[in-house]
């Protein structure tokens, strides 16, 4: 639907998540610890809701797709033949007078922005994090944080591939944390050191056995994937016009891409990455094969041939993706027939923390033993909320702040007269008289087309 705020500046969205509870500053009472964050009540609920909109796109709502939670500690030469432990690097600056730290490429000139003072030369820096199993700590010990969660895919491959009795083409999906010791952290939680990856490894044919077989191409595969994550992003509500897919330059793509893809959203600080869709080739299986001495290759029983699959990764934040969602949704409307505004989150029904809220028109006597009545039929079906404090006008305020979609009411006719509740829209506000009999009907109809958009 139309929104009458085109963009938002980030500071109203942390003032909004703080407040509402979606997600407050990490450690906070002592002083917090530099971009960590910990989702609240709300935040907890919505991020949950984005990760299993993915899930049921890729996983389930697909026959070419399985599942997969790998370990975030893995053998340390797992690191070594994927690149990490020697290329996963960014260059380094430290101003010699405060010693911040700072990515050059992050800087629009020669000295520190933080106090003007003169900075080192470049050194390169190593993202991930490390620490020690077992009691010693020393390098024959020594493990890392994994810094993405595909190589988790990668190295089970052979597993799910005999396991599942998978066929080419075919995908392992995970969502998992992951940790990069980012020198320059920030934008609130879109860039952080710890985050939450939504990860598909999808294996292919190489060029050549396709092409002998009659069968889509890398290329042609990488595009249907590329069309299908950025009108996931659509379906779920998200502005079409505040979404681009940008293609790589031949000098930013990484050591094991042929091409890379990004869906980037325009948040109020500039585009910036949601997603990369990337075609790696042969590159990790053959890696993994090459250090491992296993054998990483798929027989091929209808040409009688093996050989190392080709991977496209379709790699997505479920942070940023939260985030995304929660600058798109947000909007600032004029209530009729007052010089007031109404804050709303237009969140898909699919997203939003609360379906249902369950709200009394006051805590009289005679209507909050009703209207917790309605709110146990409705909570059966439905994640919802009862609120009974403050007035009827300031509990819807903090339900559109929150984007809950649907609101009933239950007033003095309600148990008195008709034994009937309203609804109340979200972004239309209309109301409509239900009977409370017919209400879980008349609920899912509502939610099932406001997630079709009608």
């Amino acid at each position: 639907m139309a929104r009458s705020l085109n963009q938002v500046n980030m500071e109203t969205i942390v003032s909004l998540c703080k407040r509402r509870g979606f997600i407050f500053p990490s450690s906070e009472i002592y002083g917090g610890l530099g971009s960590t964050w910990d989702y609240g009540p709300m935040g907890v609920e919505l991020k949950r809701n984005v990760k299993d909109a993915w899930w049921k796109s890729v996983v389930h709502e697909r026959n070419d797709v399985v599942g997969l939670d790998s370990a975030i500690l893995m053998h340390p030469d797992i690191w070594v033949a994927s690149g990490h432990a020697e290329g996963f690097t960014d260059p380094l600056v430290e101003c010699k007078n405060c010693h911040h730290r700072f990515r050059p490429d992050h800087l629009e000139s020669d000295s520190c922005p933080d106090c003007g003072g003169e900075l080192t030369d470049a050194r390169m820096f190593n993202l991930m994090l490390k620490t020690f199993l077992g009691p010693a700590e020393d390098s024959a010990h020594q493990v890392w944080m994994r810094p993405e969660t595909a190589q988790g895919i990668f190295v089970n491959f052979q597993n799910v591939l005999v396991s599942h009795r998978g066929r080419l083409p075919f995908g392992i999906a995970q969502i998992g944390k992951a940790f990069r010791n980012e020198i320059t952290p920030g934008n609130f939680v879109f860039r952080t050191r710890e985050f939450e990856q939504m990860e598909i490894e999808y294996f292919i044919e190489p060029p050549e056995i396709a092409s002998k077989k009659g069968n889509p191409s890398d290329e042609e595969l990488h595009q249907e994937w590329l069309n299908t994550r950025f009108d996931w992003y659509v379906k779920l509500g998200m502005r079409k016009d505040k979404l681009r897919i940008r293609q790589h330059g031949d000098d930013e793509l990484a050591h094991y891409a042929k091409s890379c893809y990004d869906v980037e959203y325009e948040f109020p600080w500039g585009w910036s990455e949601l997603e990369g869709i990337a075609n790696r080739t042969d590159f990790d299986l053959g890696q993994h094969q090459s250090h491992s001495g296993k054998d990483m290759t798929y027989f091929d029983d209808e040409i009688q041939e093996r050989y190392i699959p080709y991977v496209l990764e379709p790699s997505g934040g479920a942070d940023r993706s939260t985030l995304a969602f929660l600058v798109d949704a947000y909007d600032e409307e004029a209530a009729t027939g007052s010089n007031e505004s109404r804050t709303v989150l237009h969140l898909h029904p699919s997203l939003a923390p609360i379906k249902v809220a369950v709200l009394p028109l006051s805590r009289n006597e005679k209507l909050v033993p009703k209207a917790r009545e309605v709110h146990d039929i409705v909570k059966a079906n439905f994640v919802s909320q009862y609120d009974d404090s403050q007035s009827i006008g300031r509990r819807y305020r903090r339900q559109d702040e929150i984007g809950t979609p649907l609101a009933v009411t239950i007033d003095f006719k309600t148990v008195e007269e008709d034994n009937s509740v309203t609804i109340r829209d979200r972004d239309s506000m209309v109301q409509d008289r239900v009977p409370i009999p017919s209400l879980l009907e008349a609920l899912k109809d509502k939610i099932e087309n406001l997630s079709l958009g009608k």
